[in-house]
């Protein structure tokens, strides 16, 4: 293998790779359409539940208590409704997913210190959604019966609201989130598409490109050259993973200044992280190349193999410590797992190469592995 011959099997490459404007738009153009399409589709915070109010107290306290939910974020009041009827319509047509069933002698019966039950009629359609929209509403009545009980208190035993708001909850309890303070999904989602968008766009470019030449034939006048196996597979990936290290500095400042995410780590090391995963992903796309004629059947199981792990085990929407017996170890079998810690990581926790350097030395062993295979593959007297 010589730096001559290599340099310039990856000319050809990029000449084709320019020459078919379509394809090097496609190139430069989708990971960060990619990243845009699912960074505001992957929302997972529930925030806004649209809801409506049966209030058939219509006392002072019972209108304090909706106003609770007017007031919070995570609610979107839709206006009350004057026949429990109308509850199932609405629904059912998903114009609301909580209803608030307040029933006669609220403010009364609380008021002499008995005790009295709200019904909540929440759509289950989406579990989780469900359960966190379940977890909002036992907070705000939580905090609704110990100002009740508070204020019950002060009047009866002449204390303080201090002293009886003390008296009622002797333990408190502080929250202090880390690495993402805001609890934003976005900022937990659009690092790992950066881990999505190179696991899909390059080895589908780089399997395309090659069994383009085995279409057309032109593949063969590259056999019967005096480059040697190396110099074909490496000078034909340079020019992907060219394309692809150049998505990885685009996509990174999309996620920091479009989407806002915050950069705490070490940019040095989620280049070379990302550098070992581009050689990862447009490998992939060569052994796939290698294997098959027709560029249909490239897309197809280049597809399968790369977009079905990515999205399953790499800890995108799940995390991998949550996954089965079986789940974790096909995990820890594909690159894309040990890319989205040190991409979450870097953005969020500001690690350094002193944390990360196992999973950058997992990345560098599959890298390897995965040229060696394709080299392995690759014979310049193809069969028939």
């Amino acid at each position: 293998m010589t730096i001559r011959r290599l340099a310039a099997v990856a000319k050809k490459e990029w000449k084709e790779t320019v020459r078919n404007r379509l394809f090097l738009l496609m190139a430069f153009l989708l990971p960060p359409l990619w990243m845009v399409v699912f960074g505001y589709g992957l929302v997972l915070d529930v925030e806004r539940v649209p809801f409506a109010v049966l209030d058939r107290d219509r006392s002072p306290l019972s209108r304090d208590y909706v106003s609770r939910f007017v007031e919070s974020r995570y609610f979107d009041y839709r206006g009350t409704i004057q026949d429990e009827r109308e509850i199932d319509r609405l629904l059912g047509k998903t114009a609301i997913r909580l209803a608030i069933i307040v029933p006669e002698r609220f403010q009364e019966r609380l008021s002499t210190g008995r005790p009295m039950t709200v019904q909540i009629l929440l759509d289950g359609s989406f579990p989780l959604h469900a359960d966190i929209t379940k977890g909002y509403v036992l907070a705000i009545n939580r905090a609704f019966s110990k100002d009740l009980l508070a204020d019950f208190l002060a009047r009866t035993r002449g204390m303080t609201g201090d002293e009886a708001s003390r008296l009622l909850e002797p333990v408190t309890l502080e929250t202090r989130y880390l690495y993402n303070e805001e609890v934003r999904s976005t900022w937990s989602i659009v690092p790992a598409l950066i881990m999505f968008a190179l696991m899909v766009s390059p080895p589908i470019l780089t399997a395309l490109g090659m069994v383009r030449e085995k279409e057309t034939g032109s593949i063969y006048t590259m056999y019967g050259s005096t480059a040697s196996k190396g110099d074909i597979l490496l000078g034909k990936l340079a020019p992907y993973c060219a394309i692809s290290i150049i998505n990885v500095v685009v996509l990174w400042a999309t996620a920091v200044w479009f989407f806002g995410v915050p950069f705490k780590g070490s940019f040095a090391v989620f280049f070379v992280a990302s550098v070992l995963f581009v050689l990862c992903s447009t490998g992939i796309g060569l052994v796939v190349s290698l294997l098959v004629r027709t560029q249909m059947a490239a897309l197809i199981i280049t597809i399968i193999v790369a977009m079905v792990p990515t999205i399953l085990y790499s800890g995108l929407l799940v995390p991998v410590s949550s996954l089965g017996l079986g789940a974790r170890v096909q995990a820890h079998a594909f690159p894309a797992m040990y890319y989205t810690d040190v991409v979450r990581a870097s953005f969020l926790k500001g690690f350094s190469f002193h944390t990360l350097w196992i999973n950058i030395l997992a990345l560098a062993g599959f890298a390897g592995a995965i040229l060696l295979l394709a080299y392995g593959l690759f014979t310049k007297r193809p069969k028939a």
